[in-house]
């Protein structure tokens, strides 16, 4: 795959990651990069719900086990060519068209990095397969059941990606971080964690249209709710969300402490600025309160570019990455 082709797909497929990405050594971006489309691919098959369910979970079991080694690159490649027509987004319709370009590009890495991102897919298309199982049936809006199952969620789909992150660096940068490295797994595992759970607080209204309810239905039965009452009565679910939006807050503190701890500030930019954009977020939906479940919260283009620049001009410091952060969460 060319080097212009990878970069207009990482572009169009992530805003937030494609600008982090810009940030890191050369030495990081081939495996990061690679991991990141072929999880974008794994979730756009996943999200593909003009297809059944049952069809969507075997293709990913087969495409997991074509990432793994196990399978055959040509099967699951004739396989996935039949989502492609289905994909109303022009850059999901052409992750799927380049799926033999990234499953041959992965064969081409090196050992211990193609080891590191086979087991960091065969966590998140295991998450995508738990999800498509869970929430089988549309007509009907499914909650999990409890903390739990969120934190395991949360877990399969960002926090390994946390992990895997951690892993890479200590490989790839000379004297990557001043902390221990099981404290830096424990810290970027609650960081990818807390990610992820930001997606679940702004897009809580479109997953609940979708029959989706992230939300533990032991919290909502106490609250003497069901989740398909949920939007209708936006007041009675508000402790419920902001005790999540606080521990979504949390784990972006332990972003905070892992970012800091590291000590090439080109790194240290590129992991610390998604922790900067979702306490904006989180701000943004505080302050929203009730009107979050009925409109898309999103933080606009003009303050990335700003919280970009600042840790440009100032070379990530520790002072200004303060500094951003609390004002990020003073909105």
């Amino acid at each position: 795959m060319s080097s212009h082709l990878q970069t207009a797909l990482l572009r169009s497929v992530s805003r937030s990651f494609y600008l982090s990405i810009r940030f890191l050594p050369v030495q990081l971006r081939e495996p990061i990069a690679l991991a990141y489309l072929l999880a974008r691919t794994t979730d756009t098959v996943a999200d593909s719900s003009q297809i059944s369910t049952s069809v969507r979970i075997e293709t990913l079991k087969l495409l997991s086990a074509t990432i793994q080694g196990t399978a055959s690159r040509d099967a699951v490649a004739e396989l996935v060519a039949g989502f492609v027509p289905l994909q109303q987004n022009p850059s999901e319709r052409q992750l799927l068209e380049i799926l033999p370009d990234c499953l041959s590009w992965l064969n081409r890495v090196e050992h211990p990095d193609r080891s590191d991102i086979r087991v960091v897919l065969e966590k998140i298309t295991c998450g995508q397969m738990l999800d498509l199982d869970r929430f089988s049936d549309p007509r009907e809006v499914t909650a999990l059941g409890t903390a739990s199952d969120l934190d395991q969620y949360t877990y399969l789909v960002a926090g390994c990606v946390g992990e895997f992150w951690t892993r890479l660096c200590f490989r790839h940068v000379r004297s990557f971080a001043n902390r221990s490295e099981n404290e830096m797994f424990a810290l970027g595992k609650r960081y990818g964690m807390a990610l992820q759970l930001i997606n679940v607080l702004r897009d809580a209204a479109s997953d609940l249209r979708s029959g989706r309810c992230y939300f533990p239905e032991d919290e909502l039965n106490a609250a003497h709710l069901i989740p398909s009452q949920i939007i209708a009565e936006p007041e009675n679910f508000q402790p419920i969300y902001r005790r999540w939006l606080e521990k979504a807050r949390a784990g972006l503190e332990s972003g905070i402490y892992y970012s800091l701890a590291i000590n090439n500030r080109r790194v240290r930019a590129a992991t610390v600025l998604p922790a900067l954009i979702g306490a904006r977020t989180l701000a943004l939906l505080d302050a929203a309160g009730q009107m979050a479940l009925q409109r898309m919260v999103k933080v606009p283009r003009r303050e990335v570019r700003a919280i970009m620049l600042r840790l440009a001009l100032t070379v990530a410091s520790g002072k200004q990455i303060n500094l951003i952060w609390d004002r990020a969460k003073q909105g």
